[in-house]
C-alpha cells in the first residue's frame, strides 16, 4: 500500500469509554475518548499512514439516523479519495450489526470499509480495544479487500451476516451459518470465505438517502405466546410506514397477531416477516400470507425496508 493511506472515523462506543474505577467493565461511560487518544493507544499504529475524523461521538445504544447519514456521506467522500485504501470507523458493540448493513447497502464499497469496536472500556485492565483496532487496520490495509466487514476478536465477519450473540465477553459477535470471513493472527490474515457481495446499487441508494424528505417509520414487533394485535393497531393509528414482525421458529406467528398485521398490510402498511431464532432463516411456505424478509434478522429487515420506503 505504498503512498495510500487508511481513514480511521470514531463514532464513540465502548472502545472509547472510560471509567473513574480502575479495572471496572461494567460502570463506565462510552464515547468519551477521541479519535487521536484511541490511535495513540495502539503503538502499532506508528509507521501506518493514516487520515483520521471524529464522526460523532455516542454510546450506540443511541446511535440515530442523523448520524448514519453523516457516516455514509463520510465514508463515501474518504472511499473517493484515490490515495485512501480503506476504511475503519470505530462503533460501539450494541447498533454495530445495524450499522454494518446499513453502510453495505448504501455504499458496497469496492474498497474495504471496517467496523470494530471493544466489549471492554479504554480503562480496563487489559482493554480489547487496542487489539481490535490494530486488526482491523490490518483487513483496510489487505490488498483485494472490500465491502463492508465487522472485526472482532480476530474474526471478521460480512455486514450481512454479522450479530451480536453474548452481553459480556471479549468474542462477542457470531456470522451465524455463514460462519467467519476469515480470522486475523499476528497481523496476519486468513480467509475462510470470500468477501461479501454487494447487496444492491449502491450509488443509487445513497443518492436517495441524501435526498429523501424523512426517513419511513418502520418498527418490530415480536410474536410470542399470547401475542395480540393491539401493539399493530396502535401503530397503524400512529402512521407507521412498515411492520417487521419478528416470528417464533420458521417465521410463524400467532394468529392474533398475524390477523392484526393482515389488515394494517391491507391499509398500506409494509409487512415483513422475519424470525426470533438467531440461526436459520424464514423458509417458504404454501400457507404464507406475508412476506418474508429474505434471510435478514429483525433489525436488518427493518433497515432494508426502510430503504426500500425512502421518499
Amino acid at each position: 500500500m505504498s503512498g495510500e493511506k487508511i481513514a480511521i472515523l470514531a463514532t464513540g462506543g465502548t472502545i472509547a469509554g472510560t471509567s473513574p474505577i480502575p479495572g471496572d467493565n461494567l460502570a463506565y461511560t462510552a464515547a468519551q475518548l477521541r479519535v487521536e487518544d484511541l490511535i495513540a493507544s495502539v503503538p502499532g499504529l506508528a509507521g501506518v499512514p493514516f487520515v483520521c475524523e471524529q464522526v460523532a461521538q455516542v454510546d450506540s445504544k443511541d446511535m440515530t439516523f442523523d448520524i448514519w447519514r453523516s457516516l455514509a456521506q463520510r465514508c463515501s467522500h474518504w472511499l473517493a479519495q484515490p490515495q485512501i485504501a480503506g476504511l475503519v470507523v470505530t462503533h460501539g458493540t450494541d447498533t454495530l450489526e445495524e450499522t454494518a448493513f446499513f453502510l453495505q447497502a448504501v455504499l458496497a464499497p469496492a474498497k474495504p470499509v471496517v467496523l470494530t469496536c471493544a466489549m471492554r472500556p479504554a480503562t480496563a485492565l487489559a482493554p480489547d480495544g487496542p487489539q481490535n483496532l490494530l486488526d482491523a487496520v490490518s483487513v483496510a490495509c489487505l490488498a483485494g479487500a472490500h465491502g463492508v466487514v465487522v472485526v472482532c476478536a480476530g474474526t471478521i465477519h460480512g455486514a450481512r451476516d454479522v450479530s451480536k450473540r453474548h452481553t459480556y465477553r471479549l468474542d462477542a459477535f457470531s456470522s451465524g451459518d455463514a460462519g467467519p470471513i476469515g480470522y486475523v493472527e499476528q497481523g496476519h490474515l486468513r480467509l475462510s470465505r470470500p468477501w461479501s457481495e454487494s447487496l444492491g446499487d449502491a450509488p443509487a441508494a445513497l443518492q436517495k438517502l441524501l435526498q429523501a424528505r424523512r426517513w419511513p417509520r418502520v418498527e418490530i414487533v415480536m410474536s410470542h405466546a399470547g401475542a395480540g394485535g393491539a401493539i399493530v393497531q396502535a401503530l397503524v393509528a400512529q402512521g407507521v410506514d412498515g411492520i417487521v414482525v419478528a416470528g417464533t421458529g420458521n417465521g410463524s406467528v400467532h394468529r392474533g397477531l398475524e390477523a392484526a398485521l393482515c389488515v394494517a398490510r391491507e391499509s398500506g402498511v409494509q409487512v415483513v416477516r422475519s424470525t426470533r431464532c438467531v440461526e436459520g432463516e424464514v423458509l417458504p411456505r404454501p400457507s404464507d400470507v406475508l412476506p418474508r424478509s429474505a434471510g435478514l434478522s429483525p433489525v436488518k429487515a427493518r433497515i432494508a425496508l426502510m430503504l426500500a420506503l425512502l421518499d
